[in-house]
């Protein structure tokens, strides 16, 4: 019983590689039917059973266990292979990747409350990064905390309507963006600036230290 997906972007026919320099997004629900439960569960690794069991809750644990399925079964599509067959390695900040040295295919997850999405691409690393828009009372704090002083006065600069979204805008674009790099948050949120605000399209702008590193990276939005 197969896991549904959604294609957000680009998709390909089981076990065909997305072309290289371009992106394959794909987006799952992780609350399915509970008669997928059982399935899903047994595509997991022995390692990854374990890390969901110790979420207390369980609505939790569902989730973990559906969005690691869901790579799982995505990728497998993708090599023509057993879900439970695949095997991962860990950079320094936890960034996965395949361990099979005879594809060169490149993914990265993310998620936020029922729903995960996933990339796909040939070759390149690349980031994705998934936020529920939600209110947030202390938004324009947190931004002056972590953004760069571009972006908070852009931000501020905006119609008190437009900056929640704005917001949420920059913070996932700078999420995918490190996640891209495989730094996590050992790079400062406030080191580089992204575009934000109606109408401005996802763009890295500028990165401190390095003027062409802007330049090396295409970002991408989807809604």
């Amino acid at each position: 019983m197969p896991l549904a997906v959604t294609p957000v972007e680009a998709p390909r026919a089981g076990g065909e590689s997305p072309v290289r320099g371009m992106v394959d997004v794909w987006s799952a629900s992780l609350e399915p039917p509970a008669p997928l439960g059982t399935h899903l569960w047994g595509c997991l690794s022995p390692d990854e059973r374990e890390r969901a069991e110790r979420f207390v809750f369980p609505r939790d644990r569902q989730r973990f266990a559906a969005g690691r399925a869901f790579l799982r079964l995505l990728l497998a599509q993708y090599l023509g292979a057993e879900p439970r067959s695949l095997r991962f390695s860990y950079g320094p900040n936890g960034k996965p990747a395949l361990t099979d040295n005879r594809t060169d295919l490149r993914f990265n997850l993310a998620h936020s409350g029922p729903r995960a999405v996933c990339a796909l691409a040939r070759g390149a690393e690349l980031g994705v990064d998934l936020e529920r828009v939600r209110p947030i009372d202390d938004a324009e704090a947190v931004a002056r905390s972590s953004f760069s002083p571009g972006e908070v006065e852009r931000l501020e600069s905006l119609p008190e309507a437009a900056r929640l979204r704005a917001f949420y805008e920059a913070w996932t674009r700078k999420e995918a963006f490190l996640k891209a790099l495989g730094h996590g948050l050992a790079r400062p949120l406030d080191s580089f600036d992204v575009s934000l605000g109606p109408g401005e399209d996802p763009r890295l702008l500028r990165t401190a230290g390095d003027p062409d590193e802007a330049d090396r990276f295409s970002p991408v939005s989807y809604t």
